[in-house]
């Protein structure tokens, strides 16, 4: 069993193999996640609550950056190597509630890389349905390393660069 950081489950062995989609699938610019609402996910009207969407989006970001390959494999030895004991973290988020999802829609999750800083990640999150925007986010995440911001590493840099030019969105110049 592959390990993260902390010493925790990333990628049990065969669990690519045996459900191929499980963490979505990496499209040009960046990451779709397909899942279903459920009861659990929904107020008493039936209606998604609004913090949930966030709970979506998380595991659009995460299983974005498992599929990059930063929570196993050499990605994630070149990131460690360079930056031990690193995680990403919401700098900021601004969110659009457009429309709502109800119990048992079937939603999609996109996530695109816009802009590449040095320490930090800009990404457009929307949650659809079919095809329809319900809501929009954009996430700043900054990469930290024993408590404090830092450059991301260049394995990590170059995984997210070449999504944010197939976006459309910018790449802060080296320094």
């Amino acid at each position: 069993m592959n390990l993260d950081i902390s010493g925790e489950r990333a990628v049990a062995p065969g669990e690519r193999e045996q459900h191929p989609h499980l963490a979505g699938r990496l499209i040009p610019g960046g990451h779709s996640l397909v899942l279903r609402v459920y009861y659990e996910d929904t107020d008493f009207s039936g209606i998604v609550y609004h913090a949930n969407y966030l709970k979506f989006m998380e595991r659009g970001r995460s299983d974005y950056m498992r599929l990059l390959g930063v929570v196993q494999g050499e990605l994630f030895a070149q990131a460690a190597a360079e930056a031990p004991g690193f995680h990403f973290v919401v700098r900021s988020m601004q969110l659009d509630f457009l429309k709502p999802a109800r119990i048992d829609d079937v939603l999609e999750v996109v996530t695109l890389s816009k802009e590449v800083q040095g320490a930090s990640i800009l990404l457009d999150q929307s949650v659809q349905r079919r095809g329809e925007v319900l809501v929009r986010a954009l996430v700043r995440v900054a990469f930290v390393s024993q408590g404090r911001a830092r450059r991301i590493p260049d394995a990590l840099r170059q995984a997210t660069l070449a999504d944010a030019v197939a976006s459309g969105g910018t790449v802060a110049p080296q320094r």
